[in-house]
């Protein structure tokens, strides 16, 4: 605890956890293309109001997403546009200070066996739980024993792109255990799913990953594999670390940067003022952190060799404490409040989860609507009364498949699209189809999208022009609408009809 002036823990799930994000430069000639990580702060969505302290948060295969309560043990499902819904409870949580239930991921292979895990302070320990909805009541533990304070219990999880579950763990307010090697607090600890240690961890039969660490609250994964990790420091830095596996972070001995060679320098450093790092995702090449005292969200650039460039912050006072940012399977970005947990002034709605579009870069159209009405005169031969017939998505038609998936809810959705190529490599595609009701697109990403009338047109990004023999690409977009969101009839490829993904 940072004295008098310690201010709460942090989460981040990304991934399957939370993430980190960095400034990305358009590529040449990509002019009126938004990069991944590129965020319009200025349109927020209310994904949920009125929530108790939200800590973890994990997205499921479906696009909606699980979100824990630290002081209620309750686990919710979120779905904008919808009111949120309890889908277990925790037993055996201890709330109380910082403690409770804290950090949530989804297993990366839910779809077979339907894991959640969810880490928690109880009455005698921290630990880790997996349970499936469908039997929310039989929770299996598969880490206990981790010391439990009312400040630094860490609590953040997520598995890596290894398949292996990382939790970043605090010190428990106990210094030392930090640099004791035998102890698996103040640590950042690598797993198998159910719990036990990876043969290739770098001590043996240790959980242990990093240590030298005060209080861990976000872990990110950048597209190359590496590990980076937000830490409260004590009374003067804050940090975000570039983990490597066995690295020595320095606490207690060191806060902030030393250099001294036998402890790993952070690549950013804050005044506790200035955030109080809690949740962090990575976007593109952009790492997000969650500040909680400095009420903020802090947008850092990855440099790509394991640095960072100079932080941007976001949102500045605007939502309070922030403890909770997650780079959402739609390509936006949900941020979650800390108002109610002790230490904020919550607002009447609060706590609150905000969902930030990615940034439209689509050019406007250059042609101006017209300034008087048409002329055309109505028919006067009625309508039939009869509907015209509907011609099913044609499958199979050999040289492109377009997958559809969609999250839809009272006045708008998400989709997401794959294009898979059967013929011969593309450099270069615009993928075009019609909407059958009244859908608008608001926004997308990996494309750059415009649409007149039901008529829409998406083409490839500065980036990913290229669909070789075989391989697939995938691009997503939010709209409005009124009614249902049917798959639209056909889709074509460069003017090429495509079949069913």
């Amino acid at each position: 605890m940072r004295g008098r002036l310690v201010v709460g823990l942090a989460t981040a799930f990304g991934v399957g956890v939370a993430g980190l994000v960095a400034v990305t430069a358009p590529a040449a000639g990509g002019a009126g293309v938004a990069a991944i990580g590129d965020f319009d702060f200025s349109r927020p969505q209310v994904v949920a109001t009125n929530l108790q302290t939200p800590w973890g948060m994990a997205f499921l295969p479906d696009g909606s997403a699980l979100v824990a309560e630290r002081n209620s043990a309750r686990v919710l499902q979120v779905r904008p546009g919808q009111t949120p819904q309890q889908v277990a409870l925790i037993s055996g949580v201890s709330a109380g200070g910082e403690a409770g239930l804290l950090g949530l991921a989804v297993s990366p292979t839910y779809g077979q066996d339907g894991y959640v895990y969810a880490y928690f302070t109880s009455a005698s320990d921290n630990r880790i739980v997996r349970f499936r909805l469908t039997a929310a009541q039989t929770q299996q533990p598969i880490l206990t024993g981790l010391a439990r304070a009312t400040v630094h219990d860490g609590g953040r999880i997520g598995f890596g792109p290894d398949g292996m579950l990382y939790a970043g763990v605090g010190d428990a307010n106990q210094t030392a255990s930090a640099q004791d090697p035998q102890s698996r607090n103040g640590k950042i600890l690598r797993m198998r799913p159910d719990g036990t240690v990876p043969p290739d961890n770098p001590t043996a039969g240790s959980l242990v990953y990093s240590l030298g660490h005060r209080n861990v609250q976000g872990l990110a994964w950048d597209a190359q594999g590496r590990l980076y990790a937000s830490e409260f420091g004590q009374n003067t830095w804050d940090e975000v670390n570039y983990i490597v596996p066995g690295g020595n972070y320095g606490w207690p001995t060191v806060e902030g940067r030393a250099n001294d060679p036998r402890f790993r320098d952070p690549i950013v450093t804050w005044t506790t003022a200035e955030a109080s790092p809690s949740g962090a995702a990575i976007a593109g090449n952009r790492l997000f952190v969650a500040a909680l005292r400095g009420t903020r969200l802090w947008t850092v650039p990855l440099t790509g060799n394991g640095g960072a460039g100079t932080p941007v912050a976001q949102l500045t006072g605007a939502y309070g404490r922030l403890r909770t940012v997650v780079y959402a399977p739609d390509g936006s970005l949900w941020v979650s409040t800390s108002n109610r947990d002790g230490r904020g002034t919550p607002a009447a709605t609060d706590d609150r989860i905000l969902r930030f579009p990615p940034l439209d870069a689509t050019p406007p159209p250059t042609t101006a609507p017209p300034t008087t009405p048409p002329t055309t005169v109505p028919p006067t031969t009625a309508p039939p009364t009869t509907a015209p017939p509907t011609t099913p998505p044609p499958t199979g038609l050999g040289s492109c498949t377009v997958g559809w998936q969609t999250n839809q809810w009272a006045s708008g959705f998400t989709a997401n699209l794959t294009i898979t190529n059967r013929g011969p490599a593309v450099n270069g595609w615009t993928l075009t189809w019609a909407f059958a009701g009244t859908q608008q697109v608001t926004g997308g990403w990996n494309s750059v999208i415009t649409q007149t009338g039901q008529n829409v047109s998406a083409r490839n990004a500065a980036w990913n022009g290229t669909i070789a023999t075989n391989a697939s690409t995938t691009f997503g977009f939010q709209a409005n609408h009124s009614g249902n969101t049917p798959r639209p009839v056909e889709f074509r490829l460069n003017g090429t009809l495509c079949g069913a993904g």
